[in-house]
């Protein structure tokens, strides 16, 4: 029963969406399925150009973002969303193989709002998601 109790309280607001973007499709997929399980509507894209396009058609309100991509890689998605007005900008968690402190720093100064080193723990996501959609 607490950990039904504990579940509502996670519970994302309704019309959160997370647009998901990543060049891995089990990468993609997992983030997918978990999310989805935790209530919130999800897009995909497999790299940067996608990203910028699904921001401009669904506006999600987080995004998870991988940094090394083909086509456009995520440092460049962060570059170009600065160009966005800020309420039409989703709140970002890089999730990366880069993971230095250099990478942390850039990530930061580009906007991102939380950095989580890959491979990672679907639940510490989550609750990185849930602490940036209750800072909203």
């Amino acid at each position: 029963m607490g950990r039904n109790f504990q579940q509502m309280d996670n519970m994302p607001a309704p019309g959160t969406s997370i647009l998901v973007v990543d060049d891995e499709p089990q990468v993609v997929w997992v983030l997918q399925f978990s999310l989805e399980a935790e209530g919130y509507q999800t897009f995909a894209a497999n790299n940067g150009v996608e990203a910028l396009s699904e921001i401009s058609e669904h506006r999600p309100t987080m995004m998870v973002l991988d940094i090394m991509m083909p086509t456009m890689d995520g440092w460049s998605v962060l570059e170009a969303m600065t160009d966005l007005p800020r309420e039409e900008r989703p709140r970002v968690v890089v999730v990366s193989a880069l993971a230095s402190l250099r990478d942390r720093a850039k990530a930061a100064e580009l906007g991102a709002d939380a950095y989580v080193p890959k491979p990672f723990n679907v639940d510490e996501l989550l609750e990185v998601l849930h602490g940036l959609e209750r800072a909203s």
